[in-house]
């Protein structure tokens, strides 16, 4: 018998101490990784959003550029020239990022992991081998 304080408790009531303070122990911890995830969820919303900011100006930064480069070519010739010879050029990259896209994509589906199945395997097939030992 274990003594506590003086008196002696019996296995079954330390049992049951032990699983109530492991309850406790184990909400409060879940209580904790709410809150970190709480937290962290918040930053990456921030951190989302500011993404979000920044691609909104690239977009607007490549507009002007876009705009800079027609007028550099509608020096020389007239502007309707200009913007047909550079949206030309654009649906030309545009094209070209398509269709190494389609590639990529072709190349990724479908979605299996295959190196991780073959490893998967080769871990059955070694603890079939060490269970026949």
């Amino acid at each position: 018998m274990a003594h506590v304080n003086g008196s002696a408790r019996s296995v079954g009531t330390l049992v049951k101490e032990g699983t109530e303070q492991l309850s406790d122990l184990v909400r409060q911890e879940l209580k904790l990784a709410q809150a970190e995830l709480t937290r962290k969820g918040k930053q990456a919303g921030v951190g989302g959003g500011l993404f979000g900011a920044a691609g909104l100006l690239a977009f607007f930064a490549i507009a002007a550029m876009i705009t800079a480069a027609i007028a550099a070519v509608a020096m020389p010739l007239p502007l309707w020239a200009a913007a047909l010879i550079v949206a030309g050029g654009l649906l030309l990259i545009a094209g070209i990022a398509a269709l190494i896209g389609r590639s990529q994509v072709k190349r990724a589906v479908p979605p299996v992991p295959d190196e991780t199945v073959d490893s998967v395997h080769q871990d059955l097939v070694i603890l079939k081998e060490r269970a026949k030992r």
